[in-house]
């Protein structure tokens, strides 16, 4: 048989071929011998005192097997067969051989030791053997940490000692040779003992004797080693150091289950404290997060403005500061929030604990809607900024528009009201008073022609009024003084004309040029009237075609120009032939047109002026040309980068989501390759800075539509936040599955086996089944579902658990967790009790007091804080109730 660790229980060949072997090589020190002899001579001297006896030598006392059958029964508290009492050879053999079977029968098997060489007093043998009963019955039954016999020994050894400067147990021999090891193991259990501050690594001697003076009479264990033979042995014996230690570990033994239970209660109660910052933790980035939505809607939701172009063009940069700063620091906290979420959630489910249920109006789902109406409102936000932009920037072309045309006409209409009031032609001619009738008759042309003027600005004031412009008042006010004005001067037109033609009668001459001059004067001089309005008047384009439409429609105009050079070289010879005939004939007054107001002179500045407007409208539209020619750049830059960074991130998220399926190797192999996709997405991030740069640039030219790509920036942008926050919670999801393999003990090919199943029975991909392609899922791993009423209850009662707020669906995070608690133990309630009644010393309460012993001061406290008063009987001022507080833990609980 063999003992945990590697520790051989067939002690005959295997002792002596070891002996052997170190024999052969020259590593068996004859000191060992005699170590062996006196430690092992001690150490069953300090069980055969229990029955009032002892050995002297112990090659020789055992040899009759009547004190070698004594100790058996000491150390193993059992009753061997009767001894016999002769004193002949086979008597003694018979006895050692009843001693000998009684070992074998407690699961040792002795291989070369026989009865024999015991009577013979072989030395050798008679240690090997009774260095199998101390390994059987003093060694092999410690345990630490699930480690057994020598390496538990030596790692409790290790643990006691490690606080302690100048200890280090690595071994049984070179380790405790100069006593500081000794006293560490005394002064950490008995600290009254031993001042451990005063001993030196350079006084072995005193430090081995300190250590066993106080050993033998304080924890009433014997002598086993010499000081001397320790300090001057190069290599002191093994077996000899590890009995004498295994009985400081037996003396010692209701500590060492005291601090077992303390490491359980620390464990436990550091597990809460850290869910606890946990959950806290979540309420204030919560109450934070849903805060600043609070604020940021009210500002979003609202559609005030002073109704001009610079206020709302102030809006929409208040907006572009708000994407470019105050959100990305919101959505990585909003990504943060639902990481600390499920890490939570994962560990209480990893402790079996109660899941965490947020404050009401503050859970994972509430924050989602919140953020998802921060979403909405930007959207309507941003549509409205640019919408109300077009809208104010065409209020602002129409009543520029407006001003110029009411300029125009006031112009045009001053002076007349007087003129269409005098009583001139009472003291003309005849020929003056045809002249004033015929002049008057081509006023009232004149006149019909600007009736489409006033109805132009009547229009567009109306239109300001429709668009709601925020001068509205001042433009209503003018366009009614024009309409009033224009009324006015219809009634004076028609009462004068009555006049004219009353007089007409008498004064009948008509003057044939001015007239003619007049008849041709008075609609060229409305054709430069509307021709200058029309070169100076502004426009306002957005697409190539639109600049081009005005250029072509200005190139028609030009070629129109002749046929108006040869109108306006006809009507200065009119005039020109009135001036020859008014010098020819001395026609007093001769050269005053009695028809119209115009004049050669004006005509010909008029011309003049049309004729310089002509090319600096043509640099006008060269110029808006070269600017709609940029933004079809900048339209097509943004095109280029966008249909680049579109599908690379529609890319990155089929990958992600590939690999959130766990189809592609190892937990550890889908982390690694995750957070490379997320360094790569990190590092691609210049070109989405660099498309914001272009697209701000597209918005303050002021372009509204790219027919060169379906992608738009905030289509971008969300397609980017949304591959940040898959790839965030994806890693968080396999992190919290590599927890739960390795906090649960399930293996990689478990994991597999539940990822493959889940998988197999998702069909769609979702990452969640329905509860029949559940139950599918579980037969194929195995469970039984009966399909009768009680199977249904049972698999009711798991649906329960997986899905536990009836979605309807169950996720993979809650069918691992399900799968793991079938498949593995976690810490109890009961545990917990019992490691706290370890600590109480069996009473049903515990005092502070033990606490702060036992726990760390943190924890200690902890517990003293929260354990409610004990109310049972026999209780004490001060005792606390740990069992109610043990149940709280793994129940419904304030905690």
């Amino acid at each position: 048989m063999m003992m945990e660790n590697g520790l051989s229980m067939e002690y005959g060949d295997g002792y002596m071929e070891q002996e052997e072997e170190w024999e052969r090589e020259g590593l068996l020190d004859p000191a060992w011998e005699k170590q062996q002899k006196k430690t092992f001579t001690a150490w069953c001297n300090s069980h055969l005192r229990k029955a009032g006896t002892s050995i002297d030598n112990i090659d020789e006392d055992f040899r009759n097997g009547l004190k070698l059958m004594l100790l058996l029964e000491v150390i193993s508290g059992e009753t061997l067969p009767k001894p016999d009492r002769g004193k002949m050879r086979f008597h003694k053999i018979a006895n050692v051989n009843k001693a000998l079977d009684f070992i074998a029968s407690k699961g040792v098997h002795l291989v070369s030791i026989g009865a024999e060489e015991i009577v013979d007093g072989n030395l050798k043998m008679t240690l090997g053997m009774i260095w199998t009963i101390i390994l059987r019955f003093a060694i092999q039954d410690i345990s630490v940490e699930e480690m057994t016999a020598k390496e538990g020994l030596l790692l409790w050894c290790q643990r006691k000692t490690a606080p302690y400067k100048n200890v280090n147990v690595q071994n049984f021999h070179l380790s405790f040779k100069d006593g500081l090891a000794f006293c560490a193991l005394i002064h950490r259990h008995r600290p009254d003992l031993i001042d451990y501050s005063k001993l030196s690594k350079d006084n072995p001697l005193e430090n081995l004797n300190t250590a066993f003076d106080v050993a033998e009479k304080y924890l009433d264990i014997p002598r086993m080693l010499d000081p001397d033979d320790l300090i001057n042995t190069p290599k002191p014996d093994e077996r000899a150091i590890m009995t004498y230690v295994s009985c400081y570990y037996h003396a010692f033994q209701g500590a060492q289950q005291a601090e077992t239970a303390a490491n359980r209660i620390c464990k436990v109660l550091k597990v809460n404290q850290e869910n606890e910052r946990l959950m806290e933790e979540y309420e204030r980035l919560a109450s934070d997060l849903l805060e600043w939505i609070r604020r940021t809607m009210p500002w979003l939701n609202s559609r005030q403005a002073d109704n001009s172009l610079a206020g709302v063009q102030k809006k929409l940069e208040e907006y572009r500061t708000y994407r470019r700063k105050h959100k990305p620091p919101r959505v990585e906290q909003k990504a943060k929030l639902e990481t600390n979420f499920n890490t939570l959630q994962t560990k209480l489910r990893l402790s079996n604990r109660p899941a965490y249920l947020p404050t009401e109006g503050k859970t994972v789902a509430d924050i989602s809607n919140a953020w998802k109406g921060l979403e909405l409102a930007e959207k309507a936000f941003e549509e409205w900024l640019l919408a109300e932009t077009m809208r104010l920037e065409r209020l602002e072309h129409l009543a520029q528009k407006f001003k110029h045309k009411a300029d125009a006409h006031e112009d045009w209409t001053r002076g007349k009201e007087e003129m269409l009031q005098s009583q001139d032609f009472r003291q003309c001619k005849l020929n003056e008073l045809k002249a004033l009738k015929k002049k008057h008759e081509a006023f009232e042309s004149d006149l019909a022609a600007h009736q489409d003027r006033v109805e132009q600005i009547a229009a567009i004031a109306q239109e300001l009024n429709t668009l709601e412009y925020h001068d509205c008042i001042s433009v209503n006010s003018r366009c009614q003084r024009i309409c009033d004005q224009w009324d006015r001067l219809g009634a004076l037109t028609q009462r004068r004309r009555t006049a004219l033609d009353e007089a007409e009668r008498i004064l009948e001459k008509i003057d044939i040029l001015h007239l003619e001059f007049a008849k041709r004067a008075a609609p060229f001089n409305n054709w430069l009237d509307g021709t200058r309005e029309d070169l100076v008047d502004m426009f306002i384009v957005h697409t190539m075609e639109e600049i081009q439409g005005l250029i072509q429609a200005h190139d028609q105009f030009k070629a129109t120009l002749g046929e108006a050079d040869k109108e306006f070289n006809l009507i200065v010879n009119l005039v020109r032939e009135v001036e020859s005939i008014v010098k020819q004939h001395q026609i007093p007054g001769g050269l005053e047109n009695p028809y119209t107001t115009l004049t050669a002179n004006e005509m010909t500045r008029k011309w003049s002026d049309v004729r310089q407007l002509v090319p600096q409208r043509d640099q006008t539209l060269a110029n808006e040309l070269r600017k709609q020619q940029n933004n079809e750049m900048l339209r097509r830059q943004f095109a280029e980068k966008a249909n680049i960074v579109g599908p690379w991130i529609e890319r990155q998220m089929d990958a992600v989501t590939a690999i959130g399926m766990g189809l592609q190797g190892s937990l550890e192999d889908q982390l690694h390759r995750l957070k490379e996709y997320e360094q790569a997405v990190y590092a691609y991030k210049p070109n989405i800075e660099e498309l914001e740069k272009i697209h701000q640039a597209v918005q303050e030219s002021m372009i509204f539509e790219n027919r060169y790509t379906n992608y738009t920036m905030e289509t971008l942008r969300v397609g980017w936040e949304q591959l940040l926050t898959s790839i965030n919670r994806n890693i968080n999801e396999v992190e919290n599955q590599i927890l739960t393999r390795d906090s649960k003990g399930i293996s990689q090919e478990q994991l597999n086996e539940f990822r493959s199943s889940f998988n197999h029975f998702d069909k769609n991909r979702t990452g969640r089944l329905s509860p029949e392609e559940f139950k599918s899922c579980l037969v194929s791993l195995g469970y039984s579902i009966g399909k009768d009423r009680q199977g249904e209850m049972d698999f009711q009662r798991i649906l329960a658990v997986v899905d536990p707020n009836s979605t309807g669906y169950v996720h993979f995070d809650a069918f691992l967790d399900f799968m793991t608690r079938e498949s593995t133990d976690t810490d109890t309630a009961e545990q917990v009790i019992d490691s706290f009644r370890i600590l109480a010393a069996d009473k049903p309460f515990i005092l502070p007091d033990e606490l702060r012993r036992e726990l760390p001061p943190d924890q200690a406290e902890y517990c003293i804080q929260r354990m409610p008063p004990y109310k049972g009987p026999n209780g004490v001022p001060g005792a606390l109730d740990y069992m109610s507080f043990s149940t709280a833990l793994y129940g419904e609980t304030d905690l």
